[in-house]
């Protein structure tokens, strides 16, 4: 979480300083019309700065993943972005129409119009402004469909197979937008290092959207195959997809995971692969149906169904200079210990493991085949029921493992469950750092 606030800070701060030494109205004696030109200035290359690196994110980029801690880290930033520039975006549009309205209600009195003195401007120059018109009427039109689409992303409730057809018209709002900026922003500040910053951003954010337009998103890294068996835990609702690869997979490590789709209308959707890489070809997913999409899949996949995998990503490796671990998996999450579980009994680490296991709808057959796991891998079992066990909770867990603090923590489940394990253990004394969570959450 660190990186991404960095990552973020770094974008609004360095844009913000970098406009200040741009912008020459700002040393001038005050005039309202003159500041708000420079503010709607502002606001309008906050916005699309926002927007920039949130559309770069949305083609995956791997190598950012160790900078970030993972993609899911990405999505989070990504996500941050995109409020970020609705907010700006909103800002902007206010500063451009606000004086306008108050002119017309007699509040403001319009400045007059200067002279344009006959000066000589190049080819180029000559053509943006002659732009300005078209620029002006598309940016607004832009504004309305950024506003629509990034509240449509944001509302959970709006089904994923449409959300995924929807978001992707980001990407062709944003190439409007700009055309929008290239022609509207302050001139002066194209020869400066302002200037330079934002043609950076702005080709990485075209150059996506056109990764994005062409769908190609992650192709160096898809793989298709086919469903090998299919095993439905129906207490636990859990259904258990393996999968045979027909491409090079270039392998995984426990804890990774991939975006998979079974139906191309509906898009692929992220899943944790809960299988060990044997370098054999094969994947395994649990997959629990808590969606509208999930809920289907027992009924809608067969045996042999064609499958397109994408990956692997994620952060989320076991990895940490400490003799001891603790995992905390609620629900579904269970996933990554499972392909963990599964590589430690192939080949043990030498470290000590306690595994929390916390479920509402417990499987017995899932529970012992667990069970089973666990001790091939010497990591001790804690199954709690909800309902029945008591709540893990940060001074449950203490109790249970009284070295916790030589500990580094990796949990997986629900967010509240995680911020509030993560609050009382280090609240407690744990470095922030050992404690690792997926933020499994893509919008």
């Amino acid at each position: 979480m660190k990186n991404i606030r960095i990552a973020y800070l770094v974008l609004f701060v360095g844009l913000g300083l970098l406009w200040l030494l741009a912008d020459e109205r700002l040393g001038a004696p005050y005039e309202f019309f003159a500041l708000r030109r420079s503010l709607v200035n502002l606001t309008g290359i906050l916005a699309v700065g926002a927007m920039s690196l949130g559309v770069f994110l949305a083609t995956r980029p791997a190598f950012l993943e160790s900078f970030l801690g993972g993609l899911d880290k990405g999505y989070r930033l990504h996500k941050w972005l995109g409020i970020s520039a609705l907010v700006m975006a909103i800002v902007h549009w206010l500063w451009v129409k606000a004086p306008k309205w108050m002119v017309g209600w007699g509040w403001l009195e319009r400045p007059a119009r200067k002279a344009s003195g006959g000066e000589e401007v190049g080819a180029l120059l000559g053509f943006l402004r002659s732009q300005r018109g078209l620029a002006e009427q598309l940016g607004e039109w832009a504004f309305y469909a950024v506003v629509v689409l990034i509240l449509l992303a944001l509302f959970k409730r709006f089904p994923y197979r449409h959300f995924f057809k929807t978001h992707r018209l980001l990407a062709i709002v944003y190439l409007v937008l700009v055309f929008h900026t290239v022609v509207l922003m302050d001139s002066a500040y194209w020869i400066s290092p302002l200037g330079v910053a934002m043609a950076a951003l702005l080709l990485a954010g075209s150059t996506a959207a056109g990764v994005s337009l062409l769908r190609r998103i992650g192709g160096s890294r898809r793989a298709l195959g086919h469903i090998e068996a299919l095993e439905l835990h129906r207490d636990n609702r859990v259904l258990g997809i393996d999968i045979r690869l027909q491409d090079r997979w270039p392998g995984h490590r426990a804890g990774q995971f991939a975006f998979v789709t079974f139906d191309p209308a509906e898009g692929p959707h992220p899943f944790t692969i809960s299988s060990a890489w044997h370098d054999d070809g094969r994947l395994r997913f649990h997959v629990k149906g808590i969606g509208d999409y999930t809920a289907t899949l027992p009924r809608m996949l067969e045996v042999g169904d064609p499958v397109g995998v994408e990956g692997p990503y994620g952060r989320f490796d076991f990895a940490g200079g400490k003799a001891r671990q603790i995992w905390v998996a609620g629900g579904i999450g269970i996933t990554p210990f499972i392909a963990r579980l599964q590589a430690l009994a192939k080949r043990p680490d030498g470290r000590g493991v306690d595994l929390f296991y916390s479920t509402a709808a417990p499987d017995q057959a899932f529970i012992e085949r667990l069970r089973t796991l666990a001790e091939r891998a010497g990591v001790r079992l804690h199954v709690l029921v909800s309902g029945h066990d008591e709540r893990l909770t940060g001074e449950r867990l203490r109790e249970r493992v009284p070295d916790w603090r030589g500990a580094d923590v990796w949990f997986c489940g629900p967010a509240g469950f995680g911020r509030s394990l993560r609050a009382s253990l280090t609240g407690s004394g744990l470095p922030a750092a050992d404690f690792h969570q997926e933020l499994f959450e893509m919008r």
